[in-house]
């Protein structure tokens, strides 16, 4: 397992601002050569610590209209049956695990409220999932 320095901590966050910087911009802003920086981020994808690189779009710029986080509540040892049905899901985006009342969380969109309504009531159809809180997302911030 590779060792990251600071160097690598610092490239990887100028990299989440900007995936697609040029080299020569990184190596400036890190005071850097340019084969310094172009070694670094192969090693980092290398290593799987840079998965690759990708766009950040606007939220409200995309297919779907209507997003939401849903926390849901699991009965007993159902969860892995329930996460299983969840995933088949094509209006959901994301599925946490996570503590406190809620055992999930989820990132849902669809395209219209009538959509959005008919995702909510197939969520809340499966069996094992006894609560559910949703909240619409209306903007980023």
């Amino acid at each position: 397992m590779h060792v990251y320095d600071d160097l690598d901590r610092r490239l990887i966050a100028l990299l989440r601002e900007d995936g697609r910087a040029p080299v020569s911009r990184l190596a400036t802003a890190l005071g850097v050569s340019r084969a310094t920086i172009q070694t670094r981020i192969d090693r980092l994808l290398d290593t799987g610590a840079v998965l690759g690189f990708t766009i950040r779009a606007r939220e409200d710029s995309g297919p779907h209209g209507v997003r939401a986080i849903m926390m849901i509540e699991v009965s007993g040892q159902s969860t892995t049956k329930v996460i299983r049905s969840l995933r088949g899901i094509p209006a959901l985006h994301q599925l946490h695990s996570t503590n406190g009342n809620w055992d999930l969380v989820a990132q849902l969109s669809a395209e219209s409220l009538a959509d959005f309504d008919r995702v909510l009531r197939e969520v809340r159809g499966i069996p094992g999932i006894t609560n559910s809180e949703t909240s619409i997302l209306l903007s980023s911030v």
